[in-house]
């Protein structure tokens, strides 16, 4: 077998030094510093008198949620509070939008500051003092009245463009003012105190009251709400909002013509799920749902469609939005379920029905009241636009609610004042303070044990590889019913398809601040980057790139099926297909360098991997981007893994530190390269050079030439050594101990004997 050069062993040894430097640069990152809030992070970048006129300084964090004191001497002016650390704040980037607003103690907004965030619409082509000038409008707000619900939200300015980063970010800061100024902590609000003489009362939805109701029923005592707007409505509404431009486009028709009739219901109810979806709608519905998510059905009728086409193009719907108690979000195209009717006796046909499932980071108590944010658009003639919203209220009825009282039993001796057995006695179970990452992972529980299963299964597969590639049959169809579970269950369904943009995102976080919930959050990608750095130690870029990549199992599979139906291969010449090896590296290495200048321009340009229109979205978005990734899987049924050999990021971020694997299982004879070749021309990938050495670096570990390597009809080195025992055993046999002879025998070319005897022929090939 051929032997690893010196110089592989000392690149080893550097490269095994630079993995200990970056292991000691992970932990000096995630240090108990890390894990403190992002307000003190934010708030030496700013001076008090960005938020207070003539404060000259910040006093100590205060509370949790932390705010911080703005003082002009010794006199206070208001504080200073992070809008993500009371309200939700992610936009169309999937991370939250970091503002840092002041607020006086009156409870009127004084200053606001965009310290973070990872939009890249309001990157490209939005200047980011236009987003900066659309929150101003919300200075000099008093938040008092929003807070006790005396009067609407102020709404911020609309930036053409990024409508919904612009709400995003006014939302949560007016949200976040309204819960502090509601917790009491200032703007004077009365902390919202119960009595601690009574017991808490504990507010459940009822799951065991369930029975089917027709449609009249259900809109008749609110399980149903609805919201319907005329096109007088609409046109009124913008004539009053203060757009000249908007008032100027009115919408054609009638003024008591309908623009939308929107509902809403709460189906997560046992009563509501199966009138509306049925009863096997209603319990396919529960057995999918995880703890604590809420499902919620939205049908309307109208001209204007509240799913608009967005989700299309970005995967998200940007015209709906579910608020409560500060909190809020909106669905993405994984959320959603199409429905082409109602089930309830008497409902209505609907133009469009969508079953919506909350998404696990968003949690909505069904037993509190919620709304519906319906934002309606208008084009003002060329690109720009106007917007407004309506809000669709919901409160669930009380009979669907199940109420309980839990005393709070505290020892006399240790009894705290009034006030504060008010607050323990209101606060939430043990289970709502636990990390979210924690409550990720114990809801995912089956889709771990499955990936968990699939690794154990493909450490099987390498451990003893040896004994499946004698049996090329059997080999060949587990490693296809592999392939075909990653691609259908670990991709399409699972959407666990990592990305060199987890490369990136995590080199950013070691130089921004480290945390694990971040990487924690998504348990199934989690696992697989901690196989994939596993594998690279022990077999390289192999286990990944040739057999936990969903896009790499969808090329392969395709592929596989060309050549079922006689689609012509092309074998790219050798000198030219060793100068395309790389591109990948330089379009790596390019993102790497991008990412280190701006990693929002490094995300956007990482489209060049086709993985999130194929895989994560599959091929539901705009035709540019599934133009490009069905592209490549054509090329791929004429070239084998053709995006994988000459384009893909990852693949290049895998074997640079994959030649520090431990294993060297892959086997060679000597005459591999000189003079045999026909390994080199049967690797599904091109990796092994023509000399017989195998590049790690390209080698997806499929495994095809130890198949060869045991095969003594098709490998010649062999064939010599079956022929030669055949011959022992020829000349062994009774007939050539007593002297007699046999016929000769020749050997061909291609290895098989010509002319032997029955006893002496080798088996059919």
């Amino acid at each position: 077998m051929l032997k690893r050069p010196d110089d592989d062993t000392a690149f080893t040894r550097r490269a095994a030094l630079a993995l200990a430097g970056l292991l000691l640069i992970c932990l000096a990152y995630i240090s108990p510093a890390c894990a403190a809030g992002d307000l003190p992070t934010y708030l030496p970048k700013l001076t008090p008198a960005e938020f207070f006129p003539d404060a000259d300084r910040f006093g100590p964090p205060q509370g949790d949620p932390p705010i911080v004191p703005v003082y002009r001497g010794d006199q206070l002016q208001g504080f200073v509070f992070l809008n993500s650390d009371f309200a939700n704040s992610v936009g169309y980037s999937g991370k939250p939008i970091h503002l840092l607003a002041g607020i006086d103690p009156k409870g009127v907004i004084t200053g606001i500051k965009l310290v973070d965030h990872k939009e890249p619409i309001v990157l490209v082509g939005i200047p980011e003092a236009r987003i900066v000038a659309a929150m101003n409008s919300l200075i000099g707000k008093d938040m008092k009245p929003v807070a006790s619900g005396a009067e609407k939200p102020p709404q911020v300015d609309i930036v053409s463009g990024a409508t919904v980063t612009v709400l995003v970010m006014g939302d949560s800061v007016v949200r976040a003012a309204s819960k502090l100024i509601r917790s009491g902590r200032v703007g004077g609000g009365d902390g919202a105190a119960a009595s601690a003489a009574l017991p808490p009362v504990i507010k459940t939805l009822d799951l065991e009251r369930s029975e089917v109701r027709d449609w009249e029923s259900l809109v008749g005592d609110g399980s149903v709400r609805r919201l319907h707007l005329g096109i007088g409505d609409i046109n009124e509404a913008f004539a009053k909002s203060g757009s000249a431009a908007a008032g100027q486009y009115p919408e054609p028709g009638d003024a008591s013509d309908t623009f939308i009739d929107l509902y809403v219901a709460l189906v997560t109810a046992p009563t509501i799920g199966r009138s509306l979806l049925g009863a096997d709608g209603y319990q396919r519905l529960k057995d999918s749902l995880k703890p604590g998510q809420q499902a919620i059905v939205v049908a309307g009728n109208g001209p204007y469609s509240f799913k608009g086409s967005a989700y299309v193009r970005g995967g998200i719907f940007d015209r709906i939005e579910i608020l409560q108690e500060g909190n809020s979000t909106r669905f993405r195209d994984r959320n959603h379920t199409r429905l082409g009717a109602l089930d309830a006796v008497g409902a209505p046909e609907f133009r469009e029905i969508g079953l919506f499932v909350t998404p696990p980071e968003f949690t909505l108590d069904p037993t509190q009241p919620w709304q519906l944010q319906l934002l309606v658009q208008r084009s003002l003639g060329g690109r720009d636009k106007a917007f407004l919203t309506f809000n669709l209220g919901y409160t669930l009825p009380d009979s669907y609610i199940r109420r309980e009282q839990r005393a709070v039993t505290v020892p006399e001796s240790a009894a705290p004042p009034a006030s504060q057995q008010a607050t323990a006695a209101s606060a939430p179970p043990l289970d709502a303070d636990e990390p979210l990452w924690m409550r990720i992972w114990r809801s995912s529980t089956v889709s771990i044990g499955i990936t968990a299963f699939m690794l154990a299964t493909l450490t099987g597969i390498f451990f003893f590889q040896n004994l499946l590639v004698r049996r090329p049959v059997f080999y060949t169809w587990v490693r296809r019913g592999y392939l075909a579970l990653v691609l259908v269950w670990l991709g399409w369904y699972a959407n666990a398809q990592l990305s060199v943009v987890n490369v990136v995102t995590f080199t950013n976080a070691l130089v921004t601040g480290f945390r694990w919930e971040f990487f924690l959050a998504a348990p199934l990608i989690f696992i697989l980057w901690a196989a994939t750095a596993g594998g690279l130690l022990f077999w390289g870029r192999g286990p990944f790139c040739g057999w936990l990549c969903p896009f790499g199992a969808l090329q392969e599979l395709t592929n596989t099926a060309a050549k079922w139906l006689k689609v012509p291969q092309v074998t790219v010449p050798w000198g030219l297909h060793e100068r395309l090896w790389p591109i990948k590296y330089i379009i790596f290495l390019g993102l790497f360098g991008l990412s280190l200048y701006s990693v929002e321009m490094a995300e956007r340009f990482a489209e060049v991997e086709p993985f999130k229109t194929a895989i994560i979205l599959k091929f539901s978005r705009s035709w540019p981007f599934v133009a490009y990734a069905v592209a490549l899987l054509v090329i791929g049924l004429f070239i084998e893994r053709f995006f994988c050999r000459y384009l893909c990021p990852l693949g290049a971020a895998l074997a640079i530190p994959g030649r520090i694997r431990t294993f060297e299982w892959l086997r060679r004879w000597e005459e591999c390269g000189s003079p045999c070749q026909r390994c080199a021309k049967e690797c599904p990938v091109q990796s092994i050079h023509p000399e017989g050495h195998i590049n790690v670096n390209e080698c997806i570990y499929c495994m095809h030439c130890q198949e060869l390597y045991y095969d003594d009809h098709r490998c010649p080195h062999m064939i010599q050594v079956r022929l030669k025992r055949e011959k022992f055993a020829a000349m062994s046999s009774p007939a050539m101990r007593s002297g007699g002879k046999g016929p000769a025998t020749v050997i061909t070319a291609g290895g098989k004997p010509v002319g032997a005897s029955p006893v002496n022929s080798p088996p059919p090939n």
